[in-house]
């Protein structure tokens, strides 16, 4: 009978359910702010994206509803002292190649410096790769994407105006930038990719997607995401923008120092049993033990929850929190929907009664990283009740990115150099005595170790690893032999020592003529 009337509520429990899960609007909770004014410039040299336009209606919406007003032009003679001087902020909306001449540089730089907002989105990060300046202010430049398709964006940071109203993470689709160098060591990660999500990924597990940074007296904010006219739809992605210009324009103060390491990929995550975003059969029920006073209930056999926001990745325990006063039964993990990738179950037996609750435990064991799905099983009638879930995950940390070697934002006589058996099909060449190349997106902050991928069937040589500069602090050096041969690549690797935290720069040295090649290298934390 228990069952039978409990179900009768079904519609009105569900409803409850969704109300109490429906994030109120950040609008709302907080005053306006005093109205200023953003430009949106989109000119594009390069590729052009077929969303710029409904991004920019986008942030003309976002400006009437929040209280600033926005002038779009793709006239790059807007980039004097005196009109960026109105601006709070400028969106550099999916712009490609070399947008700006000196002048209009030196008078963005100034603007950035001297206290200005910059936000970068998207194909931002393919734009001006002959300007230093504009590598240290964007974070990253951009080497490749794979096909439009869904992933799993891991949101590392929700304390910043863009991402404070999103779960642990978000799958959603998109074009999902690599990135030539990893920018962690001098932004602050807001949001990272799980590459195991999707197809295409090669970054070695760290794949920051979006961020944040100071820039002088400036502030600056970049996002990967917004490929898409449908990306500009979206509820959360639109907050996404509007929290990055509110925090470039000053409206808002957000902690942007930079992370120089990975989150733990350890540790844990856990969830109301009712907090599911999908579900067969269940409702929520009123327990005053239970946490938050309510547990996922009225579970029979073959019902199902879902969990979009509670990733599996990496996921190796899983424990819940129980009650039952009925027949008991089993919780089977899943990946990805409620017939996916059983990751391993556990029993709930009958604990006297539906208030006295007790943790059941698991190990778990595959790769899938969907969202966590619990399907249920056992004999007939009210199976039992959940309060809570656990996903525990891996200690391990993710292996160091690579960088390719001719990714450098500053230089003096190098170039890049086709190698068909080099990462990328491309190399950092032409290296003779005195030569050297500057990483402005790659800190040596905490640096412990330098290992590089190198080809030479020339002289050979030294790589000296300096912060700062060409002639800033030398934190180790290493030794480059005669390899065999223009194609035939081995590593070299050496230890770093003191506590220079400057933009990597590598110098080069050795006899005369060609030297050696550097494909990737590798700072170890």
């Amino acid at each position: 009978m228990r069952n039978v009337i409990r179900r009768g509520l079904s519609g009105l429990a569900l409803v409850a359910a969704a109300l109490a899960m429906t994030p109120s609007a950040p609008a709302a909770a907080r005053a306006a702010d005093p109205a200023y004014e953003v430009l949106v410039f989109s000119k594009t040299a390069g590729f052009r994206h077929d969303s710029i336009p409904v991004g920019i209606q986008t942030i003309r919406e976002l400006g009437a509803a929040n209280n600033f007003t926005v002038t779009a032009t793709e006239d790059a003679g807007a980039f004097t002292t005196a009109n960026l001087a109105r601006f709070k902020a400028v969106v550099w909306l999916s712009t490609t190649g070399d947008v700006l001449n000196d002048s209009q540089q030196t008078a963005f730089a100034s603007y950035v410096n001297g206290g200005g907002g910059y936000v970068g989105v998207h194909a931002a990060a393919d734009t001006e790769y002959d300007w230093s300046y504009y590598g240290q202010l964007v974070g990253a430049y951009f080497r490749s994407h794979p096909a439009i398709q869904q992933a799993v964006v891991k949101n590392e940071d929700r304390t910043h105006p863009a991402t404070a109203g999103l779960g642990a993470t978000w799958t959603r689709t998109d074009e999902w930038y690599n990135y030539r160098t990893n920018p962690r060591s001098t932004v602050r990660v807001l949001q990272s990719l799980d590459e195991s999500s999707y197809s295409g990924g090669d970054m070695g597990g760290d794949h920051p997607i979006t961020w944040c940074h100071p820039q002088a007296s400036g502030r600056s904010f970049y996002t990967g995401l917004g490929h898409t006219q449908q990306s500009y739809a979206e509820t959360p992605f639109r907050n996404l923008l509007l929290g990055g210009i509110r925090y470039v324009a000053g409206m808002v103060a957000a902690d942007c120092t930079p992370t120089t390491t990975p989150p733990d990929p350890g540790g844990s995550t856990t969830v109301e049993g009712e907090a599911f975003t999908s579900q067969s059969g269940v409702q929520t029920a009123g327990h005053a033990s239970a946490s938050g006073g309510t547990t996922l209930g009225y579970i029979d056999n073959g019902d199902w929850a879902g969990y979009a926001s509670v990733s599996t990745a990496g996921a190796t325990g899983f424990s819940a929190r129980v009650s039952s006063g009925g027949a008991g039964g089993t919780i089977q993990v899943r990946s990805g929907s409620q017939t996916g990738t059983v990751l391993g179950s556990v029993a709930v037996p009958n604990t006297g009664g539906w208030d006295t609750f007790r943790t059941v435990t698991t190990t778990l064991s595959g790769s899938a990283s969907g969202p966590l799905f619990l399907t249920f099983t056992g004999g007939s009638g009210s199976l039992f009740d959940v309060d809570t879930v656990t996903i525990s995950r891996s200690t391990t940390p993710p292996p160091a990115a690579a960088v390719e070697g001719e990714a450098f934002t500053s230089q003096s006589g190098v170039q890049t150099a086709g190698h068909a058996s080099a990462s990328g099909g491309t190399t950092l060449g032409y290296i003779d005595n005195g030569d050297w190349a500057g990483y402005a997106s790659v800190s040596t902050a905490g640096a412990t170790g330098f290992s590089a991928r190198v080809s030479s069937g020339g002289a050979g040589g030294t790589i000296q690893v300096r912060s700062g500069s060409q002639t800033g602090t030398v934190l180790g050096s290493v030794a480059v032999p005669n390899t065999g041969g223009w194609d035939t690549f081995r590593t070299v690797t050496t230890t770093l020592s003191g506590s220079a935290s400057g933009p990597v720069f590598l110098v080069f040295s050795g006899g005369t003529g060609a030297l050696f090649d550097v494909d990737t290298f590798t700072l170890t934390r």
